[in-house]
């Protein structure tokens, strides 16, 4: 995927950048690389001090497999999601949200920003 000319994949993950920085808590964009599976690499959007955030505005199939799998090979990893609509149903016809498959699987989520206690820890 071709970075925009701000530097971000989207304008969503701009916001974030924009508001991290003013909040003054320190991230790494796209710099880290988990390798996975076999010759698989997970590069996550933003690195904090103590957890990855995973920016979303979509949270497709392989995005779930993909996380499934980086879950159980790297358990240390704290990878948490940041979703535009966590209300979003996984498919058409699903009861299943966003939000609801990141608590099945163990995984933090919030929407729009982070909560203040991420901010705090």
């Amino acid at each position: 995927m071709v970075l925009r000319s701000h530097g971000y994949r989207s304008d969503f993950e701009l916001g974030i950048a924009v508001a991290l920085n003013k909040y003054k808590i320190k991230f790494k964009y796209e710099s880290e690389k988990i390798d996975y599976v076999r010759h698989s690499t997970y590069i996550p959007d933003f690195a904090l001090e103590k957890f990855l955030i995973e920016a979303k505005g979509r949270l497709t199939t392989a995005d779930r497999g993909k996380h499934l799998l980086i879950k159980k090979q790297h358990p240390e990893l704290d990878i948490r999601f940041l979703f535009m609509n966590a209300n979003n149903k996984l498919y058409k016809g699903s009861k299943t949200t966003y939000a609801g498959w990141c608590e099945r699987h163990g995984f933090k989520w919030c929407q729009g920003f982070l909560p203040q206690e991420w901010m705090d820890e």
